[in-house]
């Protein structure tokens, strides 16, 4: 008897407990539900040819790695000085501002960047024209007094590759292989993203190419730095 008693005040309990009716969709037969969910993408398993094609498609994910983030500081730092230079109308002190932001530029990642090898440095080119929207040639162009030594300095004279670069993942093979990196290291918190400023539809890219990851080319860079290494080593 006692028993039934607790079970059933336990069960009276459950019952007046209150209902929270945003927490229940009520739908009535004949009716359309819509539910909003937050866009993604699905990006197809790569089908690689060989092992030997995962290595070299890894070593080239590592040169991406390192070059994204200083990409994507400079695009901050850019649209930072840009919003500032607009609210500044004294030419000479948009000069000075400009400078400031040059020695602070310098200071926060030049030293990094002398270190990257010339894949980096090639990687990092065209990345910066993945977040500004120009190339790198074009912002030195426009920021001719704040930005001409350190681009010149760190990036050209280092790499000795053309500034002009530009960033087209649906024509270059290595720029679709960047954009595949990326893409898949957002999806996996591996970095943090950061929309670009070019306009391409990735979806239709990669559907185009069908997943097949071409490293012909870099198998043959791959292994131009192995002999490198090895030439060192002797001597």
């Amino acid at each position: 008897m006692f028993i039934t008693l607790v079970s059933f005040s336990q069960i009276k309990e459950k019952d007046t407990l209150p209902i929270n009716i945003d927490d229940y969709v009520f739908v009535k037969p004949g009716d359309t539900l819509i539910v909003n969910l937050n866009e993604f993408s699905l990006l197809p398993k790569h089908k690689f040819k060989s092992k030997n094609d995962i290595r070299y498609y890894l070593w080239f994910r590592r040169k991406v790695f390192k070059a994204y983030p200083y990409a994507q500081l400079a695009s901050q730092r850019l649209d930072s000085l840009n919003a500032r230079l607009e609210k500044i109308k004294s030419k000479r002190k948009r000069k000075k501002y400009t400078k400031l932001i040059q020695t602070y530029i310098e200071g926060e990642f030049t030293d990094q960047i002398k270190k990257m090898t010339n894949t980096e440095g090639r990687v990092l080119i065209k990345l910066i024209h993945r977040q500004t929207g120009k190339t790198a040639f074009q912002n030195i162009k426009v920021l001719r007094s704040g930005w001409k030594a350190f681009w010149y300095n760190t990036t050209a004279n280092v790499f000795k590759l053309s500034l002009k670069t530009e960033y087209h993942p649906e024509l270059e093979n290595e720029d679709f292989l960047i954009e595949d990196i990326l893409q898949r290291a957002f999806q996996d918190d591996k970095l943090k993203p950061q929309k670009t400023k070019l306009i391409f539809d990735f979806a239709k890219i990669i559907s185009e190419n069908k997943s097949n990851v071409n490293v012909e080319e870099y198998k043959i860079m791959f292994a131009k730095i192995r002999k490198k290494k090895k030439n060192k080593k002797k001597n």
